[in-house]
């Protein structure tokens, strides 16, 4: 896989580009680089996007989605089958290569059938014209998630009081979306609208996403924030320093039970012990009623590797095996709100759900 340096200083002041498309490639930033090197990953093919997917290059619910929208709309591209009926063929199997490497994530499997759905529906014409339309749609995708993430800043910073000092987890910001963040998007906002925020950031073992890269995002912002370890959330809170938790999602379900970055529910119930509220931050994409309650959402189960080494470098005895849940439910009953481009959803969350989802 192909990477080259970025020609200059990454800037934040608003929005960072995450994934986009150039000259025949999809085009990521390299996570797994962040923050001390900023790299450009270039797939040239499905199988490299499927790895950039799998390997997280690029992670983050939205920003795996918009990947993959774009990773449909390559395959159509380099698609050699002379009629359209060829191609559907392999937009199909395009689908399940991509929606098989991680499967928690709902953005990624639905961004796919938007694709497919996109194709199907297309007429007549000639493949090559339906891999053009799908390419306009993967920039429909990135467009309209950069717009949700800004609204779902607008009607979340409400939320954060006055001086709010807020806790947050893992890595929901312009990273893991097309630009804005979603967690992270009522604290841009706020912190916009010039008011004084601060911010807690978990580092998010094992793989360290609040450290890398929010602490990133937030520093080249401006946004003051301090780093902990996760471990110290519960000091914090009992401490009277945290004044609200707002994560990100990775799939909500009918009845608001949310599936997010490992570590997420140990915050809803410290949060609810020291009567602080959890706000989950998420667009209407990442909402999955088709599922009735979070005990049915498949928990990606990563490498031990990623537990026992910290990059690169062995930290645990050698033969020592790790668990390694990628994420965990917090039920509905712990989470005081649920923030979405269409508004805020407050308990009970399945009719709210089901109303912001567009009554599906």
């Amino acid at each position: 896989m192909r990477a080259a340096l970025f020609s200059g200083k990454i800037t934040m002041s608003d929005e960072l580009r995450t994934v986009w498309w150039e000259h025949g490639a999809v085009c990521l930033i390299d996570q797994l680089r962040l923050p001390h090197e900023q790299l450009v990953v270039r797939c040239e093919s499905l199988e490299m996007v499927a790895k950039a997917i799998k390997t997280m290059q690029v992670r983050g619910a939205p920003a795996i989605g918009c990947t993959a929208a774009y990773g449909m709309a390559l395959a159509g591209l380099l698609s050699a089958v002379p009629d359209t009926a060829g191609l559907l063929a392999d937009l199909a199997a395009a689908k399940d290569v991509l929606d098989s490497q991680r499967p928690t994530a709902v953005n990624l499997a639905w961004a796919t059938e938007r694709m497919l759905t996109k194709a199907r529906q297309f007429g007549t014409g000639t493949p090559r014209a339906l891999a053009e339309a799908l390419l306009e749609e993967a920039h429909a995708v990135l467009t309209e998630d950069l717009a949700m993430c800004h609204a779902i800043g607008d009607h979340g910073a409400p939320l954060i009081p006055a001086g709010g000092r807020v806790l947050t987890h893992c890595n929901a910001g312009g990273l893991a979306t097309a630009g804005y963040g979603t967690a992270l998007a009522p604290i841009r906002s706020a912190f916009a609208q010039g008011r004084s925020i601060h911010v807690w950031v978990d580092e998010t073992r094992p793989f360290l996403q609040g450290a890398r890269l929010t602490a990133w995002e937030l520093h080249q912002s401006g946004i003051p924030l301090t780093l902990i370890t996760d471990n110290m959330a519960g000091y914090m809170m009992k401490s009277g320093k945290v004044d609200c938790v707002i994560v990100g999602a990775d799939r909500i379900v009918a009845n608001g039970d949310t599936a997010n970055k490992i570590g997420t529910y140990s915050l809803g119930v410290l949060a609810r012990a020291h009567g602080i509220p959890f706000y989950v931050a998420a667009p209407t994409s990442t909402i999955d009623l088709s599922m009735e309650h979070g005990d049915l959402i498949p928990i990606e189960e990563r490498s031990s590797d990623e537990v026992t080494h910290l990059s690169g470098q062995l930290i645990a005895p050698v033969g020592v095996r790790a668990a390694h849940p990628a994420f965990d439910v917090t039920p509905a009953a712990l989470i005081t709100a649920i923030i979405t481009e269409r508004g805020v959803v407050e308990p009970p969350f399945v009719a709210g759900l089901r109303r912001v989802k567009g009554g599906v």
